[in-house]
């Protein structure tokens, strides 16, 4: 049990690794409001991740790879994203100053969670993952395991990705010390394109089915 829950911790932090605008929204907020903003962004996503958990583990995954239900989320993702990633920019116009140390806290906490819950909540290719991974996941260990068991394995993968959201907020905000003015204006305009850039996409794929559809 015990080597089957690390191996679940194991695999959830690896899941996290890859970079994806949840981590630039992380470390962008983390760099201009401090440890618990970029803390709440993953937050935010980690809700996210337990909505589609449990959307996945009640069944309703063929909802979600319908093409419909996809352009959906394809085009609420690519409004989202866009939105954010203008926001970013604009703001990398009005960091002026501010101490880096002690930065202003321009936004409530509860704007960095839902930034992160949207985000998450709102990327097509993030419910496709979870469909892929946690689907195969449960499918194979329900066969072993008790409902009990699941649950627990379930936990695992989320404190592996709390851990590995936690090095990100705490790499900030020790980072962030090093950091100036221009750096902050710098990553925020390279996080707002970023962030436009996944955008973009998502609404190319948008575009895409909404061809199929209409065939």
């Amino acid at each position: 049990m015990a080597s089957g829950l690390l191996g679940f911790i194991i695999l959830g932090f690896s899941l996290s690794v890859p970079v994806g605008a949840i981590t630039i929204e992380m470390v962008k907020r983390g760099i201009q409001g401090g440890f618990m903003h970029a803390w709440m962004v993953g937050v935010g996503g980690m809700s996210a991740d337990v909505v589609l958990m449990l959307l996945i583990y009640f069944g309703v995954s063929g909802f979600l790879t319908s093409m419909a239900a996809q352009t959906v989320l394809w085009l609420f993702g690519f409004v989202v994203l866009v939105y954010l990633g203008t926001e970013s920019i604009k703001d990398a116009f009005r960091i002026t100053g501010i101490d880096v140390m002690n930065p202003v806290k321009t936004e409530p906490l509860t704007g960095a969670y839902l930034s992160g819950f949207v985000i998450a909540i709102s990327n097509p290719l993030n419910i496709i993952f979870w469909i892929g991974i946690y689907g195969s996941v449960l499918t194979s260990t329900l066969q072993n395991a008790s409902s009990g068991e699941v649950l627990l394995y379930s936990i695992a993968i989320f404190i592996g990705i709390a851990i590995w959201d936690l090095v990100i907020a705490i790499s900030v905000h020790i980072g962030k010390s090093f950091t100036g003015h221009r750096f902050m204006k710098s990553f925020s305009v390279i996080a707002g394109l970023a962030l436009i850039g996944f955008g973009l996409s998502f609404g190319w794929q948008a575009m895409k089915n909404l061809m199929l559809l209409m065939n």
